[in-house]
């Protein structure tokens, strides 16, 4: 799941200081469940953007206006809307916005309405931990499935730093270190065998953007 935040509203009315008629973009999944991208969302905007003399000409909330499919298949059932505006707002993450720009026959002017945060996992109680860097080297069969590259502060991938300090992270005294956790769970699994292997260095080129997978080749 990607994580966004709502940019403050002074930012995107000065994003849009040029721009009268606004079309709005939701997503129905990520930012919905952030509660920064929904239909309660949307129709605030609309309401905050119109106080400021703005025109919202209309507005749509793909189920993921990441995936080209389903974004244009909304699109296609707002063109008439779409044809009035002069700019959309887009409130999703960064891969929604862009998507937009790539799949938008009317070379509009897209604004994002959010920042992207990181990616995540939700918990039970519907709070987000990031919990991986999307690194393209996974070392989780290696880390009893705790990953030392995001919750490590420096990214080790030999063991805890000399800062570690009764199980806390020299750099933020309140987070249990990263490779007392993976200790402790293989600790458990009867695997700290597998803590005498030295880790070869990041391959950073399986890390370098931006990345692109063809599918249909």
């Amino acid at each position: 799941m990607i994580i966004t935040e709502p940019k403050p509203f002074p930012s995107i009315i000065d994003s849009l200081k040029d721009q009268t008629k606004i079309f709005l973009v939701g997503c129905g999944e990520c930012a919905t469940i952030c509660k920064t991208g929904g239909e309660p969302e949307i129709l605030k905007m609309k309401e905050d953007l119109e106080s400021q003399g703005k025109t919202v000409v209309g507005s749509c909330i793909p189920s993921a206006p990441c995936l080209a499919a389903k974004l244009k298949s909304e699109l296609a059932k707002n063109m008439p809307a779409l044809r009035q505006a002069e700019a959309v707002l887009v409130l999703s993450c960064g891969l929604g916005v862009q998507s937009f720009k790539d799949n938008d026959r009317l070379n509009l002017t897209v604004f994002p309405g959010c920042n992207t945060i990181f990616g995540a996992v939700m918990d039970a109680q519907g709070d987000f931990y990031e919990k991986c860097s999307l690194c393209g080297e996974c070392v989780l069969d290696l880390t009893g499935g705790i990953c030392p590259i995001t919750l490590c502060a420096k990214g080790l991938l030999n063991g805890p730093c000399g800062g570690m300090n009764q199980g806390k992270c020299e750099v933020d005294k309140e987070r249990d270190c990263a490779w007392v956790l993976i200790y402790k769970e293989l600790e458990k699994k009867n695997k700290l065998a597998s803590l005498k292997g030295i880790r070869a260095p990041k391959d950073f080129k399986k890390s370098a953007r931006p990345h692109k997978l063809i599918m249909n080749k």
